[in-house]
């Protein structure tokens, strides 16, 4: 007779890893025999995926995952969210947080949100409200966090340090960052258009998404733009396949990057990206990604390949406004290059600037935005790392001569656009800077955390999600295909001034047509 199972106590990491391992195709029966659990125990723990990975994201230490053996909730669960939504969201900017500030602002919620009885924001509670969200320290004494010099230079120490050990070379460093993009905001000559809306206006949702760029410390290798919209079929999409977009498309009913798009991302398409890259120039498959603190990027624990060579590491919040790569130049030069390419396509079309923003749709703009990403140079991204690597320049041995577009060359293009003539040079610049402070998360109201953490949510911007989506696809065939790239044909035959490129590039278009039909054919 077989003896009784000794019991199992799985810590929080534990349960990260066999869930990884189940959606890696790990059985129950296997898995249950390496931990030295039931099979019953697993099955409960992908029962309570998601909010395994929620509590583990919201995390700010991987040590203490790896020590916490359950998810106890406070006494005071609505307070508890209030408050973490409230922590994370000024760590992200920055802002100074101490002991007794928490402590006031726990007792400000716990009225807001109408709770019963009394409550004390002790030191006691301070340390279990840490402890549950395995919060590593509050700045007690209270400075001010931003421009934070000496950190920094701790800071950029201790990674090169890192670096050495871990023996990597700049090409398996990378940096990520999001940010907001309003991506109909045209010029005016007294002001500047979201959309819709001025700038001294409320800005409009319908025409902002969130995009994340992603590049390594050499800036040969721009991973795809990762672009968060509200809709998951956009009525510009029609029968698009969004894995053919230029971009890695993902929806938010807000637009805003969230936990779970950013680990989905970092699974299904950076890991597998960055290993890719890493084989073509014979390197060993491992890398870091250094990220900043925004609530939406989950805890180091989670952003994890399976072989644990692909991570996450994560800069102070102290320095992170000062040394974030994708913040030094990185993204404002692709968002200039997007709104000179929106300009120069108005341009080339002949069109007034009011019948192109009325034909500018979001799937024109993802094209734009790509091409804009593509635009900035290897230079560009180098040099926002020479804070961190400073030794970079010399050793890619960089030109660092390099045209970005500026003011002046928006005004010349704007001389040619028709009512615009005259744009100010202080309107340009203001169009050119309109969203560079947009977060790629969203911000809440002290009204707004108070609504969240009450389980209550915008239903209203829920219903315009869904009638956005509910569009009827249009299916086209390769016959219609054909005939229409036939009729494109005959119609640049007809134009005396067409290029060469521009008829090879269409009869490569129509070759690619008849095969698909021909396959289409056979298999009937």
């Amino acid at each position: 007779m077989s003896g009784k199972r000794k019991r199992v106590v799985l810590t929080i990491k534990d349960k990260l890893d066999i869930i990884k391992k189940l959606e890696d195709g790990g059985s129950s029966k296997q898995l249950a025999v390496i931990y030295g659990i039931g099979e019953t125990t697993v099955r409960d723990i992908r029962k309570n995926k998601e909010k395994i990975i929620t509590y583990a994201s919201s995390s700010d230490s991987t040590s203490l995952l790896a020590k916490r053996k359950s998810m106890k909730p406070s006494m005071y669960e609505e307070l508890d969210r209030a408050m973490l939504e409230w922590f994370n969201q000024q760590r992200a900017k920055g802002n100074p947080i101490s002991g007794p500030i928490c402590a006031k602002r726990a007792e400000f919620f716990f009225y807001a949100l109408g709770m019963d009885g009394d409550f004390n924001p002790s030191a006691g509670w301070l340390t279990r409200f840490k402890q549950r969200h395995s919060i590593r320290e509050i700045n007690i004494r209270n400075e001010r966090l931003n421009g934070d010099e000496t950190a920094v230079e701790d800071f950029c120490n201790n990674f090169r340090d890192f670096i050495e050990r871990e023996n990597l070379q700049p090409e398996q460093i990378y940096n990520a960052d999001e940010t907001g993009l309003f991506w109909k905001c045209l010029p005016s000559r007294t002001s500047v258009i979201k959309g819709k809306c001025t700038v001294s206006g409320h800005k409009s949702i319908e025409e902002r998404v969130t995009i994340m760029c992603c590049a390594n410390a050499t800036g040969l290798h721009k991973l795809k733009l990762c672009v968060v919209g509200k809709a998951k079929k956009p009525r510009s999409f029609k029968s698009t396949d969004t894995s053919n977009l230029p971009v890695s498309y993902f929806s938010q009913k807000g637009a805003w990057m969230d936990l779970s798009i950013f680990r989905q991302w970092f699974d299904k398409i950076f890991v597998p990206q960055v290993r890719e890259y890493l084989r073509s120039k014979g390197l060993q498959e491992k890398a870091v990604l250094l990220l900043d603190n925004s609530p939406t990027h989950p805890n180091e624990n989670v952003l994890r390949s399976d072989d644990g060579q692909i991570f996450a590491k994560y800069l102070p919040p102290n320095v992170a406004s000062l040394i974030q790569p994708s913040d030094q130049g990185v993204i404002a030069t692709m968002k200039r290059n997007y709104r000179a390419g929106l300009l120069q396509n108005n341009l080339e079309e002949g069109n007034d600037l009011k019948s192109f923003w009325k034909k500018l749709t979001l799937l024109d703009a993802l094209y734009e935005i790509a091409m804009a990403w593509n635009l900035v140079k290897p230079v560009t991204i180098s040099r926002a790392w020479k804070k961190i690597l400073p030794t970079i320049e010399e050793k890619e041995g960089l030109d660092f001569d390099e045209e970005d577009v500026s003011v002046a060359t928006v005004a010349t293009i704007l001389q040619h656009t028709k009512g615009l003539e005259n744009v100010t040079t202080e309107n340009i610049e203001k169009w050119l800077e309109v969203d560079s402070t947009e977060p790629g998360y969203e911000v809440l109201t002290d009204s707004e955390i108070i609504r969240r953490a009450q389980g209550q949510t915008d239903e209203s911007s829920e219903n315009e999600e869904e009638e956005i989506e509910l569009i009827p696809e249009k299916h086209i065939n390769h016959a219609a295909a054909l005939q229409w790239t036939e009729n494109l044909l005959d119609y640049l035959e007809q134009q005396g001034d067409m290029i060469l490129p521009d008829k090879l590039v269409i009869r490569k278009l129509r070759a690619t047509i008849r095969n698909k039909q021909k396959m289409t054919n056979s298999s009937q």
